[in-house]
């Protein structure tokens, strides 16, 4: 029995039993994949998969007990690498991070210009996506810890931590009639055509949800996963924006104004997500920290053994 046979094993069952897309992912041969897999079977004497011709159909009863044990396996030699790189003596290794763009943009800069500082042998890696493709890259191993609004505390393998809480603002061009319209309401945002987050991005769902609540149809004309595209339109004169309040910069964005409305929207939680059966490195624990300073190792571990929730929020 070979590790290479379990990753095939388990890639197999992630692309839905479809030997070509999981030869793919690992960058191997069909044939290839299903030799091993075949392998792997006449030495365990029990079908992992059932077939019609060469295609597969189903997981066996005993395949799943088979497949449950090749994930496990697999994260404890993925983890038996992480403990070589985390008490290496040069120090060195790699956090990938996984995030949204207006976290990247607005938010981690701060926070990876200070990791560096204590981490200077650490290759940072970042990537950037919806949120649920940042749970995916975290759930597939592609990245150590994930950043974002939404998504993250969907999923069951991950355990999710608070990071921090934030509003959304209201951003018009100077001199727009709603800056005039004191206390700002929905009713009056639904006069004008809106700007806003793509339906996944950015706690979107929370900005219709109030409009709904209030049976308010507003004139989204225009969605965009980037808070400076949603700017640049605004600016343009193309409609109203609701933007994360941290993209927003009154000595960057002279040609904006922005209108706090945390009396419009609910408030968002972004949160910080990795997989529960990962060991966590020092650095990792160093990063969240600086994320969220609430974040503790020891807040960190107790909410692993079950012993604390959403600390600090």
């Amino acid at each position: 029995m070979k590790l290479q046979q379990l990753r095939y094993l388990v890639e197999v069952e992630r692309r839905g039993l479809n030997i070509s897309a999981a030869a793919a992912a690992l960058f191997t041969s069909q044939p290839g994949v299903s030799k091993q897999i075949a392998m792997l079977e006449e030495e365990l004497g029990l079908a992992i998969f059932e077939r019609a011709g060469k295609r597969l159909v189903q997981i066996t009863p005993p395949g799943r007990v088979v497949l449950e044990m090749a994930r496990r396996i697999l994260a404890e030699a993925a983890n038996m690498k992480r403990v070589g790189e985390d008490f290496a003596a040069e120090g060195g290794g790699q956090l990938s991070i996984a995030t949204t763009h207006t976290q990247a943009r607005y938010t981690l800069p701060s926070v990876i210009q200070r990791f560096v500082g204590q981490h200077p042998t650490i290759r940072l890696q970042l990537q950037q996506g919806s949120p649920e493709q940042v749970a995916g890259w975290v759930l597939d191993r592609s990245a150590d810890l994930g950043i974002a609004t939404e998504a993250l505390d969907h999923r069951d393998e991950l355990l999710t931590l608070p990071c921090f809480q934030w509003a959304h603002l209201v951003v018009t061009p100077l001199g727009h009639p709603l800056l005039d319209r004191r206390p700002l309401t929905l009713a009056a945002l639904a006069e004008f055509p809106l700007i806003t987050y793509d339906a996944t991005f950015t706690g979107r769902s929370r900005v219709d949800r109030a409009f709904e609540r209030q049976q308010l149809r507003p004139n989204v004309m225009l969605t965009a996963i980037d808070s400076d595209v949603i700017k640049t339109y605004v600016a343009l004169g193309l409609g109203v924006g609701i933007i994360a309040e941290m993209a927003f910069d009154p000595l960057r964005d002279t040609a904006l104004a922005g209108l706090p409305a945390t009396h419009l929207f609910e408030g968002n939680t972004t949160r910080v997500a990795f997989r529960r059966d990962a060991w966590l490195r020092h650095h990792e624990y160093d990063f969240m920290q600086l994320l969220a300073p609430q974040l503790g190792r020891q807040v960190i571990e107790a909410t692993l053994r079950a012993e604390g929730a959403d600390p600090g929020l």
